[in-house]
């Protein structure tokens, strides 16, 4: 096989782990009760294997994200608190969800990003239920409960042919479309910090994890140069 653009990169990464700077890294290690990636990456899967998760959720994976599982891994280090591993167990392949909320067996079913996505979510925020609409806390307690419960159901269809592939911190996680016209983009679920489930522009799953890389190394770097500065200022 000639190079791809994965060369070196789980190399790279494993790399990571080793300098001294790393647990500095956001997402690295355990913190926040949030168990971190330690720059692990889980072991590449078979042609065979991709293609039977494929074949068991009716999907074509994205051609980058394809290639990463072959190459680099099955999942593990990488943004946030690291890639959601996709890995066989009893129920067969899965992504190891880290709570976004990725509905398996809705991932074959077109991915409904664009106008209508933004419309329906515009229209269920201007439903947020306001307390001082309420005669007493019990009712607004109740209707927003079932606000709630309503923005859920929504959500199952806004993720419809995603895969949920990051933790990234406060409830906030990134998303591959798997699925549909916008298949290969990355989105970010970014509701809980008062945001929306929105496009990172053109992004796609390449760009966004060699990006991660090249940050972490240069942050790790400049960490080490500061830190031998410092020491070389004492002397």
């Amino acid at each position: 096989m000639g190079a791809t653009i994965w060369g070196g990169v789980r190399e790279r990464v494993e790399a990571l782990a080793r300098a001294d700077k790393a647990r500095e890294v956001f997402g690295a290690w355990d913190r926040y009760g949030v168990v971190g990636h330690h720059f692990r990456l889980a072991d590449p899967l078979s042609e065979a294997e991709v293609t039977e998760a494929e074949a068991q959720w009716g999907v074509s994976l994205p051609v980058d994200y394809r290639a990463f599982l072959l190459e680099v891994g099955a999942g593990g280090a990488g943004p946030g608190y690291g890639l959601t591993v996709l890995s066989r167990g009893d129920a067969g392949w899965l992504w190891s969800d880290p709570g976004g909320g990725t509905v398996h067996e809705r991932l074959r079913f077109p991915f409904p990003g664009g106008e209508e996505s933004r419309r329906v979510q515009a229209e269920h925020e201007g439903k947020e239920p306001v307390e001082s609409d309420f005669e007493d806390e019990a009712a607004f307690r109740v209707a927003y409960r079932a606000w709630l419960d309503e923005d859920e159901r929504l959500f199952d269809w806004f993720s419809s042919g995603a895969v949920c592939l990051s933790h990234e911190g406060c409830g906030c996680f990134h998303w591959l479309v798997v699925s549909g016209a916008q298949q290969g983009r990355v989105w970010l679920d970014d509701r809980p910090a008062d945001g929306r489930f929105r496009p990172l522009g053109e992004v796609g799953f390449t760009d966004w994890y060699l990006d991660w890389v090249e940050k972490t190394e240069a942050a790790v770097q400049r960490a080490g140069q500061e830190r031998q500065s410092g020491a070389s200022s004492l002397n």
